[in-house]
């Protein structure tokens, strides 16, 4: 609650920027996954169903060469538009405002929200947690997408509204989802979502590599002692504090 942490003069550091490639790479571990079928194919092993071969099992989506639709061109949405520049994947995007840098480095095409979710394969969420982004996609948004369509979030779970996630995928609306967050976490094993195997579920590890937990807990450490120390923070959320006597 940065408004009343300020309010209370207490000082907040994140750490931004260190995360981003990290997070990038695991969206599109993500489109990949749950395009491909990945986690249905190894319960499909664990099971023990894989006693013969049929050119029609574990059918699933290309990646190569699909529309990938980015809803929030900041720093990870850009990480995700270069990856998808390797798979030769049409690129477009909405933002709060254009991104004219984005649309020269990875040919990314300006949507309003409502187009670009009509014209989706893929759907990557990279907008961050607000009121007025909370429940961002729902139930109207999921009826203008795809039937064959593929949501991706690895920003925050109630940027999605999950109820409705859930129907929209039941009910053939739209083909899958792939989530590193969800609403609440930790997420129930008997939540509704785990029952359909169509997504893939993982427990918000987007930053989660050794180097890149590393990096976060030094720049953590090194905002608390400058703190500490009554000087400037590496990554503050709320520098006003020091101008106040609060401290």
């Amino acid at each position: 609650d940065v408004p009343a942490a300020t309010e209370r003069g207490v000082l907040i550091g994140n750490t931004p920027g260190v995360l981003t490639e990290t997070t990038a790479d695991l969206a599109f571990a993500l489109i990949l996954a749950t395009a491909r079928r990945v986690v249905e194919g190894v319960d499909y092993i664990k099971a023990g169903k894989w006693r013969t071969w049929g050119p029609l099992e574990l059918l699933g989506v290309d990646v190569h060469h699909a529309t990938l639709g980015i809803l929030g061109m900041g720093r990870i949405g850009r990480e995700v538009a270069k990856r998808a520049r390797g798979f030769d994947m049409q690129i477009l995007y909405h933002n709060r405002s254009r991104d004219e840098t984005a649309e020269r480095e990875f040919g990314a095409k300006y949507l309003e929200k409502d187009e670009l979710l009509a014209q989706s394969d893929f759907v990557s969420v990279h907008v961050p947690l607000s009121p007025q982004t909370r429940h961002y996609l729902s139930e109207r948004d999921f009826a203008l997408m795809k039937p064959s369509a593929i949501l991706i979030n690895t920003a925050r779970g109630p940027v999605v509204d999950q109820a409705a996630l859930y129907q929209a995928i039941k009910n053939g609306q739209i083909a899958g989802a792939g989530l590193d967050v969800t609403d609440p976490e930790p997420l129930l094993a008997t939540d509704q979502l785990l029952s359909l195997p169509q997504i893939t579920v993982i427990p918000h590890v987007g930053s989660a590599t050794r180097a890149t937990r590393g990096k976060m807990a030094e720049i953590a450490a090194r905002n608390l002692i400058a703190a500490l120390q009554n000087q400037t923070m590496l990554s503050c959320v709320n520098p006003q504090v020091l101008k106040t006597d609060n401290l």
